[in-house]
């Protein structure tokens, strides 16, 4: 005779599931570095120790007098609940001691921006590329009206209407000692401000077609700055000097446009184009050094591991640096060497063949791996700063979240309506905004994956966002002229 349901069901609650360890079950972990060097003894813990708990105990294996925010990683699986549940979700044996690898995040903590405090009218056509400064103090942007402008944060307010340029100002970009802006325009005319007051320095002439894409030499190369790179749709990349305002360098092997420049750490210039190929160039002579042929399709976009602090030079999240060149310059250094830890660094590649590629660019010419899930194309992509996650933006109206080092995918995030242009990580790495075709911003918690606050308020596409390097505003501009400034 067969027992009764309830029998069978009161047997299987008492029963533990194989994937939930017993209430009183310990379990025997090891503490290990990111590069791996084993940190203190191997520890008995309870099942249903969390994050928070874990930190506290790493701060005291390292006797750490100030305490210093940890995330935890298992089989490189970030533990984001209790241990127990995740080592049950993903099926970890726990027959041997536990390797638990531990990274330090940043010290300081960005609140979320969950309002506009400022919507500043002055540009007569689109707003097509914002950009803070490196200490985040001032703000630059360029338009469709063919005017840069300069607006100080501080009174949310215009501060400088620059005129110059014959047609749309496509790219503006600071120096990393904050000294100089560089603008670009669909003339192919390069023109340089003085930030402070607004004023034209001088014209870098000798592109023929729009200028796609420029980038700084970084501070610990060279300060005061003086160095500038620019792509262009004439095939051609240049290198300039700002205070003689004459080309320097030209280089082409590109055999159609160059949509996008970085100038890396490690003295290479990297220029990515519509010919499907990615170049290495030498930024000291000029010479190719490699050539990248990952992708099937144009490549629109490139980032570098390093580029958040490669931006910001010598100043801090509070926006100080030293004053004295050489001091300056030696802080920059400090930082980028911290930033890297002595690691190569990496870049990344969106294309419209829906795929990103990542590379260590100074060991290989053939990517780490190539990461695919897009079902458009890929618009932007971007490291974030510590240099741990690679955000994709792309037309087919998601965000993907990629692993930093080895490109595995992490998460899809899903909200927005139309194809998404831009993606801005804030300083501290924890979250990220997005703008979208659809009007609107959204913020997005990296720890979750899923969507923080929704910042409605623009009439049309939003086209460019950038998060201020203190953390503290981000700003936002499209197609409805409108520049927005948004803050906790």
């Amino acid at each position: 005779m067969s027992e009764p349901p309830t029998k069978i069901a009161r047997r299987e609650q008492k029963t533990p599931s194989k994937e939930e360890p017993p209430t009183d079950a310990s379990i025997i972990v090891q503490f290990r570095s990111a590069n791996g060097d084993i940190t203190g003894p191997q520890l008995d813990i309870p099942h249903n120790v969390t994050p928070m708990q874990l930190e506290v105990l790493v701060n005291g294996l390292l006797s750490n007098e100030e305490k210093l925010p940890y995330s935890f990683f298992i089989e490189e699986q970030e533990l984001l609940g209790e241990l127990g549940a995740h080592l049950g979700a993903h099926k970890i044996s726990v027959e041997k001691a536990l390797s638990i690898v531990y990274q330090p995040e940043a010290v300081f903590r960005v609140r979320p921006v969950a309002r506009c405090t400022a919507s500043i009218p002055g540009h007569s056509e689109a707003v097509l590329s914002v950009n803070f400064s490196p200490n985040g103090s001032m703000l630059a942007s360029g338009s469709g009206d063919t005017t840069v402008r300069f607006w100080d944060l501080n009174t949310q307010l215009p501060k400088h209407e620059c005129k110059g340029h014959k047609n749309w100002v496509l790219v503006v970009t600071w120096s990393p000692d904050a000294c100089y802006v560089a603008s670009g325009d669909m003339n192919g005319v390069i023109h340089l401000w003085n930030p402070a007051e607004g004023k034209l320095l001088g014209t870098c002439s000798g592109h023929g077609k729009w200028i796609t894409s420029m980038a700084w030499q970084p501070a610990h190369k060279c300060l005061p700055s003086q160095r500038f790179v620019s792509g262009s749709r004439d095939n051609t990349i240049k290198v300039w000097d700002a205070v003689t305002r004459n080309c320097m360098l030209s280089m082409s092997n590109h055999t159609q446009l160059v949509t996008a420049v970085k100038w890396g750490g490690e003295g290479l210039i990297y220029s990515a184009s519509r010919d499907c190929t990615i170049s290495a160039w030498d930024d000291r002579d000029g010479k190719l050094v490699r050539v990248f042929k990952g992708h099937g399709h144009w490549v629109n976009t490139l980032a570098l591991s390093s580029e958040y602090i490669l931006r910001i030079g010598a100043f801090d999240h509070t926006g100080e640096a030293p004053e004295d060149p050489e001091a300056a310059k030696q802080k920059a250094a400090q930082r980028y060497e911290e930033a890297t830890a002595g690691k190569p660094e990496r870049l990344v590649s969106g294309s419209d063949d829906f795929t990103l590629c990542l590379y260590e660019p100074s060991t290989s010419k053939t990517p780490i791996t190539r990461m695919t899930g897009h079902v458009q194309l890929v618009n932007q992509v971007v490291f974030s700063p510590d240099g741990r996650y690679i955000l994709s933006a792309s037309f087919d109206k998601s965000i993907k979240l990629w692993d930093g080092c080895k490109g595995t995918f992490l998460a899809t995030l899903r909200g927005h309506v139309g194809p998404v242009y831009q993606v801005s990580w804030s300083a501290d790495s924890r979250m990220f905004v997005s703008g979208s075709k659809d009007s609107t911003l959204k913020v997005w918690d990296l720890r979750t994956r899923k969507l923080k606050v929704d910042l409605p308020g623009h009439s049309d596409e939003v086209f460019t966002v950038d998060w201020s390097p203190d953390g503290s505003t981000v700003v936002s501009g499209g197609k409805d002229r409108v520049l927005k400034l948004w803050r906790h």
